[in-house]
């Protein structure tokens, strides 16, 4: 018989490692300048075994984000991270004045919402 979590009580996923995103080949530069430089999401090396592939890792204490080189990319723009902020306004302003227009959401729960493109057009919802 198959092992069903449902039934069993279990569920074996408990956490989320991290978020893959695609990107264009040769777009590492434009990368880090967005998730290190604007975001703040460090940049941290990839295994060499993977490294060859292209890419980059942007890794913080709490937060994984990688983003993989695809053929024929295409960027994600209704599936999306949403990444939590501190100092949402701020961070709109300077992602704004980088060149990178934000587009407002809803407030739920109390919580404000916006969204950016990264530099390859992969939508990126903002909540703080």
């Amino acid at each position: 018989m198959r092992w069903d979590p449902i039934r069993s009580g279990t569920v074996p996923a408990v956490g989320l490692d991290h978020v893959q995103l695609a990107m264009p080949a040769g777009g590492e530069a434009a990368a880090v300048a967005f998730y290190e430089g604007l975001l703040g999401i460090p940049q941290v090396a990839k295994p060499p075994v993977l490294a060859a592939r292209g890419g980059c890792w942007f890794e913080g204490a709490a937060l994984k984000v990688h983003l993989g080189v695809e053929t024929g990319f295409r960027p994600a723009r209704k599936a999306h991270p949403a990444l939590v902020v501190d100092g949402l306004e701020e961070l709109v302003a300077g992602l704004e004045a980088a060149g990178h227009p934000v587009r407002a959401g809803e407030e739920i729960d109390g919580r404000r919402q916006h969204f950016v493109d990264d530099p390859f057009g992969n939508r990126i919802e903002l909540i703080g």
